[in-house]
């Protein structure tokens, strides 16, 4: 028998292979001192670095495509930040190399985001891999990465930056193990996106020795290390038997005929075909951010201005034509936070999370939204699609109302809805539905807030578990709001993703689940297997259940007829 660990699975399918870690040595400067008169020389060097290292994630984010490529080139704003860059200049001001004031700057701003209760530890990653990759073109070495191997591996790390996940050669990397980042985390993000099996948040993942078999499960979370021939074929088993009972197309519905339609969150028009072959009966998140921070904004470095309204339009009309028959549900622009944009910026905040992001940011600058609601009313002109507008981190119906006044201002003729991202939204669930005309859960954001536990953080990986029954209340609450006002209330978190928890989030009363395309064959296999009643019942023994694990064992044992 092997040895058994468990971590959080973020990414569904089996993989058993041998350990390759990835490469995550610090690159440590040389000390040194320049004269006044090489200042400007150095300066020179490093602005010419940093604009190299944004300029290749901008362009490994165009080569991947889809989630990555917004994730990508949201990493590149780091490498192009002005403030980081003016703390460069003042460093190499006073004798420091650009190497030296490079590391030193990073080093610092880093330390601010943790000093400031770590709510950006997720992105700590994405900033020391900015940090290695300019450094390492200064000093003129490789930067550290993923291993080079012929043969197909288990990845392990303690965490993976973006730039490293967006181009991992599926044919090669068969599952990867992270020590850190949860469900929400980029590494899972991506992972779902290219369909790679992952576990994240595993204790010592680090410590697996190079060379050993693992088997991991990223739908359970186990990692069995050395199995035995019995465990590696259970498991291939298992995975055999998940993808035959996937069926590929036909609506989302219960074995007694209860509609669920089954939806793709995408980020722009390339990742419509993915959504395409995975039967996805439209959108219910279309995540806009990735025009703002692309190239095709206008006036400069990536994300310096945002798009004007005719690009947009062209974007939002691709993904409309792609289902004429479908619905898709268009975020407005969700930036603040973990995803900042200069133009707009905000005065300094000592917790972003808690400040001017998503809609509260778009109403300090309505020109912004107004020019999206008009691109997007355009782009749906003379077209069958069912589309609807939804804003992010609505709070309460005055937030709800001005959001709708914007709609109808902009001469928008589809639904307008709010996100429940924030406890207090699904708590006064009908104040809401009052001004809009349906709901959309993000369970990442609701998790966190509901728990004050940073989705980034591995640390508190299992507050963000979606199988809290604390978050279940929540989504329960309004479900059963829009409900009792006739109106429809989905999740576009990513709990949809996971098959059991489908079930019990259609038992809780919600009436769609979008999802990263991958995962929609396996959510239709799981619901057509099990009756509305069957679902309900699943929901209520969850709910009933004191933590996350007993409320996934509660829900499987109904499922299962136990």
């Amino acid at each position: 028998m092997g040895i058994r660990l468990r971590g959080v699975g973020v990414s569904h399918g089996v993989a058993i292979g041998e350990v390759r870690h990835l490469g995550t040595a610090v690159l440590e400067p040389p000390a040194g001192q320049t004269s006044a008169r090489e200042a400007p020389h150095e300066l020179g060097r490093a602005q010419r670095a940093a604009e190299a290292v944004g300029a290749d994630l901008v362009a490994r984010g165009t080569l991947a495509g889809g989630e990555a490529q917004a994730v990508l080139e949201a990493q590149a704003l780091m490498a192009r930040d002005p403030e980081l860059m003016a703390d460069v200049a003042r460093r190499i001001g006073v004798g420091a190399t650009a190497e030296r004031a490079v590391s030193d700057a990073f080093a610092a701003y880093r330390a601010l985001l943790a000093g400031a209760g770590e709510y950006l530890a997720g992105r700590v990653a994405d900033l020391d891999d900015v940090r290695n990759r300019i450094v390492a073109r200064l000093l003129g070495v490789p930067v550290p990465g993923v291993p080079d191997s012929d043969e197909p591996y288990v990845l392990v790390a303690r965490d993976l930056a973006p730039a490293d996940t967006a181009l991992l050669d599926p044919s090669l990397v068969l599952g990867f193990i992270t020590q850190e980042g949860g469900p929400t985390s980029h590494s899972a993000i991506l992972a779902r996106s290219m369909g790679v099996p992952a576990v994240v948040a595993l204790a010592g993942a680090e410590d697996l020795a190079e060379g050993a078999v693992v088997a991991l499960d990223g739908g359970t979370g186990e990692v069995v290390v050395n199995p035995g021939a019995e465990e590696r074929a259970a498991m291939t088993r298992t995975a055999a038997d998940r993808r035959a009972a996937a069926p590929v197309a036909g609506p989302g519905a219960t074995s007694d005929g209860h509609r669920v339609p089954l939806l793709a969150n995408i980020g722009g028009p390339a990742d419509v075909p993915a959504a395409l072959d995975a039967g996805a009966e439209g959108v219910g998140l279309f995540r806009t951010e990735l025009l703002y921070v692309g190239p095709e904004g206008a006036g400069g470095p990536a994300g310096a201005e945002p798009p004007d309204e005719e690009t947009q339009r062209a974007a939002y009309r691709q993904v409309f034509e792609a289902f004429p028959e479908g619905r898709v549900v268009v975020r407005v622009l969700d930036a603040g936070a973990d995803k900042p944009l200069p133009f707009l910026r905000s005065a300094d905040e000592p917790n972003p999370a808690l400040g001017v992001r998503g809609l509260r940011a778009l109403l300090e600058r309505p020109d912004i939204l107004d020019t999206q609601l008009r691109a997007l009313a355009s782009a749906a002109e003379g077209l069958p699609v069912r589309a609807e507008v939804m804003a992010p981190m609505v709070a309460d119906r005055a937030e709800a109302g001005a959001f709708a006044a914007a709609c109808r201002a902009a001469g928008l003729r589809a639904e307008c809805g709010a996100m429940v991202e924030i406890p207090a939204a699904a708590l006064r669930a009908r104040a809401l539905l009052r001004e809009v005309a349906f709901l959309s859960i993000g369970t990442n954001d609701l998790a966190q807030y509901a728990f004050a536990a940073d989705r980034q953080l591995g640390a508190v990986a299992r507050l963000q578990d979606p199988w809290q029954p604390a978050l279940l209340d929540l989504v329960a609450a309004a479900a059963e709001a829009a409900a009792a006002e006739g109106k429809g209330c989905g999740v576009c978190g990513e709990a949809a993703a996971d098959p059991t928890l489908a079930c019990v989030l259609t038992g809780l009363g919600v009436t769609s689940l979008s999802m990263g395309a991958s995962a929609i064959p396996g959510v239709r296999a799981t619901l057509a297997r099990h009756t509305r009643a069957q679902c309900g019942r699943a929901a209520a023994a969850a709910r009933a259940a004191d933590s996350a694990d007993d409320a996934r064992a509660a829900a499987l044992a109904v499922l299962s007829g136990e």
